[in-house]
């Protein structure tokens, strides 16, 4: 005689909530096999019986496989063992379904076509060492040899992009223009023509000068005329260029106009801006300042007094 109220499955559907035949089941497989049979050969069940379902329903809830349910309730793995494990494969799961659900919304946002959307599904997918090599062999064709005195490590470093765990669809969507930008053959060349300018300007002039680059000079110059709503035809604007063409000359001893403009209209290329937005985006980064403005007004202002 059992001293436990034995239940029949009736009973113990009703307090577990399990149907009949979820515990028919799990009673037939022996991960919940009976205490007792009534006189009319009923399956019966004792508390611990009650318990283990109890255990079993959260552990399904869970996602957990009956082998392991078994082996738990067996007492060969711990239950700890099973939760860690468990923990980790969901970790992967919901990332893999925020990056889905990241690229849905990228693929709606922009209507893209199934082309386009495989492309983006198959570059959000990319591991992060993937992504790495993408971008580093994208940096080494633009940076790769060059002296670095110039400073190229540290560009290399601020040019790359560090999508996160969990990326939002702006990200992902970032990420996957940014990436098709940098397989670009004409924009690697047209990086590649400003970072061989950069260091030709670095090895040029007075070295004992502190130095900026010839685009943050003529950033610093016009600045204060694009604010006072300089015209750069205008008259007004004369000292502006006077000044960058004389900075330009005494900086890196170079006081050819023509060789300056001719840079500068090549620094003036909008994928450059937008490879900067973009990478600003996956990394979190505030929107960077835009230089368009500046090169724009110089550029006018020397081609009118060419």
């Amino acid at each position: 005689m059992h001293g436990d109220t034995l239940h029949s499955i009736g009973d113990l559907a009703r307090r577990t909530g399990l149907t009949v035949k979820a515990i028919r089941f799990y009673s037939d497989s022996g991960i919940v096999p009976p205490t007792d049979r009534g006189p009319a050969g009923h399956r019966l069940y004792d508390s611990d019986a009650v318990a283990r379902l109890d255990l079993v329903r959260t552990l399904r809830d869970l996602g957990v496989g009956l082998p392991a349910i078994r082996r738990i309730l067996d007492r060969e793995i711990s239950l700890a063992e099973v939760a860690a494990a468990h923990a980790d494969a969901l970790a992967v799961q919901i990332r893999t379904l925020r990056q889905r659900r990241a690229v849905l919304t990228a693929v709606a946002r922009r209507g893209a076509d199934p082309e386009e959307a495989h492309l983006m599904h198959q570059l959000a997918r990319l591991s992060e060492d993937e992504r790495r090599r993408l971008i580093g062999e994208f940096l080494d064709a633009v940076f790769g040899g060059l002296d670095d005195g110039a400073g190229f490590a540290g560009i290399s470093r601020s040019m790359t992009p560090e999508l996160p765990d969990h990326p939002e669809p702006e990200q992902i969507e970032a990420w996957v223009e940014l990436a098709e930008l940098s397989q670009d053959p004409d924009f690697r060349a047209s990086v590649r023509h400003l970072a061989e300018h950069h260091a030709a300007e670095r090895a040029q002039g007075d070295t004992r000068i502190p130095r900026r680059d010839s685009v943050a000079m003529v950033r610093d110059h016009v600045g204060p005329a694009l604010a006072a709503g300089i015209d750069p035809v205008s008259r007004r604007a004369d000292p502006v260029v006077a000044a960058v063409t004389a900075d330009y000359a005494r900086v890196f001893g170079c006081p050819d106009d023509a060789a300056l403009l001719a840079h500068l209209e090549r620094a003036n290329d909008p994928r450059r801006e937008v490879y900067l937005r973009l990478l600003a985006v996956v990394n979190g980064w505030p929107a960077p300042e835009s230089l368009t403005p500046a090169l724009d007004w110089f550029i006018r202002a020397s081609r009118a007094r060419g």
